[in-house]
């Protein structure tokens, strides 16, 4: 893979542009990378690429070594490995609840305490997840600071 840099003071803003014979999973991996940096993630329905805002995900899991992003309309595959997008989406309220999940924070309806220190969290459109015990901690440390944030 040949990289070229170019820096010029006239350019007005950074546009990368990416010339390849055919997006394999390499560079499919590299734009979804790319593509977390503008908020944007990069999703693959029936066979063609969806852009697609992180508010708009409601949670994103991993299956078969696979990772899929979850939406109110739709399920996508995803290039990158959850510990990819866990650090790459950190400061945008979203939030890991499991070894194979992450959850968007600002789409939780409802959260249930479960025995053995688990929890049930429910997202926008009725979908369920269980927060492991070893990620509860975090869960409850950010709906403290949400309602802090309300005595303010």
């Amino acid at each position: 893979m040949k990289i070229t840099l170019n820096q010029d003071p006239a350019f007005s803003e950074t546009e990368v542009v990416i010339n390849c014979r055919q997006a394999d999973e390499d560079i499919l991996h590299l734009v979804a990378m790319l593509r977390i940096h503008q908020k944007k993630l990069v999703g693959t329905l029936d066979g063609e690429l969806h852009l697609l805002d992180t508010k708009d995900i409601l949670y994103i899991d991993t299956a078969d070594k696979r990772t899929f992003l979850y939406t109110g309309q739709a399920v996508y595959e995803c290039a990158l490995r959850l510990y990819e997008l866990e650090e790459g989406l950190r400061g945008l309220d979203f939030l890991r609840v499991s070894r194979s999940a992450i959850v968007n924070f600002r789409r939780i309806r409802s959260v249930r305490p479960e025995l053995g220190g688990r929890m049930l969290v429910t997202v926008d459109g009725g979908e369920r997840l269980y927060v492991s015990r070893q990620y509860a901690a975090d869960l409850k440390e950010k709906l403290h600071e949400l309602e802090r944030s309300f005595g303010k």
